[in-house]
C-alpha cells in the first residue's frame, strides 16, 4: 500500500444478486462525493458487466495484454522478469479508460489452459502499482474471492459481501468470508442485502455474525436499467440502490 492510503473495495457475492449494479453505483456515489479524488473501477468479472453499467466501451483488457506478453515469450524471446514487468506496466495504460470523474480497467477472461503464473503475478503487481495512483479503487469481482486474490490483489481494505434474500446467497457470502480470512488481507467487512422484498425477508436473512450495512428493496427502475444496459449515473438520486449504497458506504466509513 502506498503512502497515499488507497481505499480498495472488493465487491463480491453469488452470481445474479445484483453485485455489478451495486459496484457501479458505488463508483457513482464516490465520484459524486469526492470530485477531487482519483477513483478507479476494476471489472474483474469475466462477464464484463461493470463496463455496461458505467456506460463504457471496453477496447483492451488486462488479459489481452497477458496474451500478447505470453506470445512474445513463446516466440523464443527470452525476457528478464524486469523487462516483462516493465512491458506490462507500459501496456497496462492502453487498457485504462479515462471517464469523467474516474478511470476504468477490465481484467477480461480467466486464464485459459496452461498456467502463466509468472506473467499473472507480474500483471497483479502492475494492477497493485497502478492502484497506488488512486484514492479509491472499486473491484467488481466474479462469484467467490479466490479470483481477486489470484488475478487482481491480495490486499483490499473493504470487503463488501452482496447477497439477496435467498439462503444460497447468504451461504455463499459466509463461505467467501471464510476463504477471505485465509487468502485476502482486508480491514473492514460488511454485507449489503439486495432485492429484499419484505420486512419478513429481512428478519429471515441469516448472515451469521456479519454486519449488515444496508437492506435494499427490489427496485423496478434498476431492473429496467439492467435490462437496457443503461449507465447507473442516470439513475435518479432517490433510487433505492443509490440510497442503499450511500447508507452502506457511510456505515463502513467510506463516506
Amino acid at each position: 500500500m502506498s503512502g497515499k492510503d488507497t481505499k480498495i473495495l472488493a465487491v463480491v457475492g453469488k452470481g445474479g444478486v445484483g453485485k455489478t449494479s451495486l459496484a457501479a453505483t458505488m463508483v457513482r456515489v464516490l465520484v459524486e462525493k469526492y470530485p477531487d479524488k482519483k477513483i478507479l473501477a476494476i471489472d474483474a468479472d469475466p462477464a464484463v458487466g461493470l463496463s455496461t453499467a458505467l456506460g463504457i466501451e471496453v477496447g483492451t483488457t488486462v488479459d489481452d495484454i497477458r496474451k500478447e506478453v505470453v506470445a512474445t515469450v513463446e516466440d523464443g524471446d527470452t525476457k528478464t522478469a524486469m523487462e516483462l514487468l516493465g512491458e506490462a506496466r507500459y501496456r497496462i495504460f492502453d487498457a485504462l479508460v479515462e471517464q469523467d470523474g474516474f478511470s476504468f480497467i477490465a481484467i477480461g477472461r480467466p486464464e485459459s489452459a496452461g498456467c502463466y503464473c509468472k506473467i499473472n503475478s507480474y500483471l497483479k503487481e502492475v494492477i497493485s502499482i497502478l492502484s497506488e495512483n488512486f484514492d479509491y479503487v472499486v473491484i467488481d469481482g466474479e462469484a467467490g474471492i479466490e479470483q481477486i486474490n489470484r488475478r487482481v490483489m491480495e490486499k483490499v481494505t473493504h470487503l463488501l459481501l452482496i447477497t439477496d434474500g435467498s439462503k444460497k446467497g447468504c451461504q455463499v457470502i459466509k463461505t467467501i468470508k471464510q476463504v477471505a480470512d485465509e487468502l485476502v488481507m482486508y480491514e473492514k467487512v460488511g454485507v449489503i442485502a439486495n432485492r429484499i422484498l419484505s420486512e419478513t425477508a429481512k428478519e429471515l436473512l441469516d448472515v451469521g455474525d456479519l454486519p449488515v450495512l444496508s437492506y435494499i428493496p427490489a427496485d423496478a427502475t434498476l431492473s429496467e436499467f439492467d435490462i437496457k444496459g443503461e449507465n447507473v449515473f442516470y439513475l435518479p438520486e432517490d433510487a433505492a440502490v443509490v440510497k442503499g449504497v450511500k447508507e452502506a458506504l457511510q456505515k463502513i466509513e467510506l463516506l
